[in-house]
């Protein structure tokens, strides 16, 4: 069984576990950094969904790849890299300012598109992470909401490197409190259904808490 196929397993094994259907999680390979190859050999495994960090790293490879891979950018978005991001990937789980995504905003609309994006939140309080605390999305959104190039999708955060598993959980149930709070001012261009959070180190708890987009690296490519 190749090294997807087992992740696959395992999630959609977990997902079982918890009472939740195999196809409510889907797994993004990280394929930030690897060769080619390597996610040409993910691909005729069967995965569909790869995510990527760097801009021109992304353009090098995409065009050498099937054209029904799903891309999703998960790393951070310079603003002057909006032209370039827009329109070019499936999803944009890194959306970690208002005034960025109102620039995603702007140029969606300039094309004609309505682009799907994720709001990046801070659940753990480090500073080193990216992103806004839920309190600071939550004053944002009247303006969010005005938006009418992007569709939010949902909301994405990553958890302290520790293995310490009940910091982990309050990160991830963190997102999925306000996840749900955002869901009851019931929002035309908001769908929130998704929720990206667990990477290689913690996708067991991040679906315990209701994570329905993995980032995995570690695990499928080494």
């Amino acid at each position: 069984m190749s090294q997807y196929a087992k992740v696959n397993a395992l999630v959609e094994k977990k997902c079982r576990e918890v009472g939740r259907a195999p196809d409510s999680v889907t797994v993004i390979a990280v394929s930030k950094g690897r060769a080619l190859e390597d996610i040409a050999d993910a691909y005729a495994q069967g995965c569909r969904h790869f995510g990527e960090n760097r801009v021109e790293e992304f353009f090098d490879k995409s065009g050498q790849l099937p054209s029904n891979i799903f891309w999703h950018m998960i790393g951070h978005i310079q603003k002057k890299k909006v032209n370039k991001v827009v329109n070019a990937f499936s999803l944009l789980h890194s959306i970690d300012t208002l005034e960025l995504a109102e620039k995603v905003n702007d140029r969606s609309q300039s094309l004609g598109l309505i682009t799907p994006i994720l709001l990046e939140c801070n659940t753990s309080g480090e500073e080193s992470k990216l992103g806004l605390d839920p309190d600071t999305w939550n004053n944002h959104w009247p303006k969010l909401i005005e938006l009418k190039g992007i569709s939010i999708m949902g909301l994405m955060t990553m958890a302290p490197l520790t293995e310490n598993e009940k910091i982990i959980r309050q990160t991830f149930r963190t997102l999925r409190q306000f996840q749900l709070h955002l869901r009851e001012l019931r929002t035309p261009n908001a769908p929130l259904k998704q929720l990206s959070m667990g990477m290689s180190n913690d996708w067991e708890i991040a679906i315990e808490e209701g994570s329905t987009l993995l980032r995995i690296g570690k695990a499928i490519f080494d």
